[in-house]
């Protein structure tokens, strides 16, 4: 190499180097407006992952962490092999499974709706009365759920029995109960899903859709091949993010609305709920190794699904 050649690339390695520097220069402020974050989630995300290792431990408090006996996998043993572990397991994968199929499809019904709404009083009335749920306490809304279900004046009750029927004692009959939290999870989240998939729609061409009427498409035809395909990707998205949630739940949903009856741990019991009554108990770390079982099984899933995503649709991946 020539000395020529030699100077233009010491030459060329310098101003790479007072670039970057000019352009940390330029992005402090914007790396001090990220710092918040990345320090809220290195205290409370990444921090007590070190407290990971107690599934792996007969953990004493009195001995702590370091001190306590290693005793491998017998707290995940402990879990599956209890009679409780088929009941938690089905029961997390059915809510799950259910609300993923029904927040796609109500989620993008509200969205197709208030896309198509033209009156904007309307429409920031009706965003306002759906999203309303989401900021509302789990606490808050197992009460409404109480006053509507009580045994003795509930206004589900009195409405049954104007009809001529007898009383429910809802909160001792577990049949019933995986159709009314499917109602109160729907009635709760599905309107902020909804204006997520209305803020895309916002993006959405409007030439397209006047090509498509000049085309002679009805407007289900508008819907089904312009719409939908631009909601996809985001469709794509919270799919597989959810997908990552099968075996995590609502803990508010599945403890507070109950009640945490036992009666009704049949249907209303979660891999969640069962964690929290072992961490009642002091087994921090059954709890420990069950919240480790569930984590990893949503980052395997999170993962697998979108290399499948990538592999029949690349441009709609997550990563």
């Amino acid at each position: 190499m020539s000395k020529k050649q030699q100077g233009k690339i010491a030459v060329s390695a310098k101003a790479m180097k007072k670039s970057s520097k000019v352009k940390r220069r330029e992005n402090f402020h914007l790396d001090m407006m990220v710092l918040p974050g990345f320090l809220l989630f290195l205290v409370f995300n990444y921090l007590p992952m070190i407290g990971l290792v107690i599934a792996f431990k007969d953990y004493n408090p009195n001995l702590g962490i370091a001190g306590s006996p290693w005793n491998g996998f017998e707290n995940f043993r402990f879990f599956f092999e209890s009679q409780d572990a088929v009941r938690t397991i089905r029961n997390t994968l059915m809510y799950s499974l259910t609300f993923l199929v029904l927040d796609l499809v109500c989620a993008v019904g509200l969205a197709l709706m208030f896309y198509n709404l033209r009156s904007k009083k309307a429409l920031k009335f009706y965003n306002t009365v759906v999203i309303l749920p989401r900021f509302m306490s789990m606490v808050i809304i197992a009460f409404i759920v109480y006053i509507l279900l009580n045994p003795s004046y509930g206004l589900m009750n009195r409405v049954i029995m104007a009809f001529g029927g007898s009383r429910i004692q809802w909160y001792s009959e577990a049949v019933y109960w995986p159709v009314i939290l499917t109602i109160v999870h729907i009635w709760s989240s599905v309107g902020m899903s909804s204006i997520i998939y209305y803020a895309s729609l916002m993006g959405l061409d409007e030439a397209l859709l006047e090509a498509a009427r000049l085309d002679g498409a009805s407007k289900w035809q508008e819907t089904w091949y312009v719409v939908i395909p631009h909601l996809i990707p985001v469709m794509v998205v919270n799919t597989i993010l959810a997908i990552g949630n099968l075996f995590e739940g609502d803990f508010g949903l599945y403890y507070q609305v109950p009640k945490n009856v036992g009666l009704l741990y049949e249907t209303t019991d979660i891999i969640n709920t069962y964690t929290y009554r072992a961490l009642r108990s002091g087994a921090f770390e059954k709890s420990t190794a069950v919240g480790l079982f569930q984590s990893a099984v949503g980052c395997i899933l999170v993962i697998v699904t979108n290399k499948i995503v990538r592999k029949v649709s690349p441009e709609n991946g997550l990563f």
